[in-house]
């Protein structure tokens, strides 16, 4: 009356089928796609948070304005003018340069020399006279491009 373990699994001894002949293994015909999807969500979320801590240049409080976006071709110059009236010329944000050393710099890095456009950042709460002060020499160095960066207003 006792059955044996090879009658209840089919006779092969409770180690299932085997696929194919001679006993070898078919290969996967199906990708797996979880890891995949994984390692994808994975660098979306690095990206996610790493992509604000990638903007470049010194950190200012920049004016609000109503005034439209500017369309350009190429990128300008920019000069940025902290709270504290340090000039930073470019990406440039470990070291601030005098401003007696703007013009001279302007020249050597202008491609297109007096045409060159030339963005002026300056921190909401830097005195008037410093920005002015700086626009003054470039402007007196012939460059006429001249524009000052500001945000969008927000609206309340």
């Amino acid at each position: 009356m006792a059955m044996s373990a090879g009658a209840q699994t089919g006779g092969s001894g409770g180690r299932g089928r085997r696929r194919g002949s001679g006993g070898r293994k078919a290969p996967m015909s199906e990708i797996n796609v979880t890891p995949m999807v994984d390692v994808m969500l994975v660098l979306l979320i690095i990206f996610m948070v790493a992509a604000p801590l990638m903007t470049t240049g010194v950190p200012i409080d920049l004016p609000e304005t109503q005034a439209k976006e500017m369309n350009s071709d190429t990128k300008p110059i920019t000069i940025s003018i902290d709270k504290d009236g340090q000039i930073f010329f470019g990406d440039e944000t470990e070291v601030p340069i005098a401003i007696d050393e703007v013009v001279p710099k302007l020249q050597a890095i202008a491609k297109t020399g007096a045409e060159e456009r030339i963005f002026v950042r300056g921190d909401g709460g830097t005195q008037y006279g410093a920005i002015m002060g700086v626009m003054g020499r470039i402007q007196a160095a012939g460059y006429k491009n001249i524009g000052l960066v500001t945000q969008p207003e927000t609206p309340k």
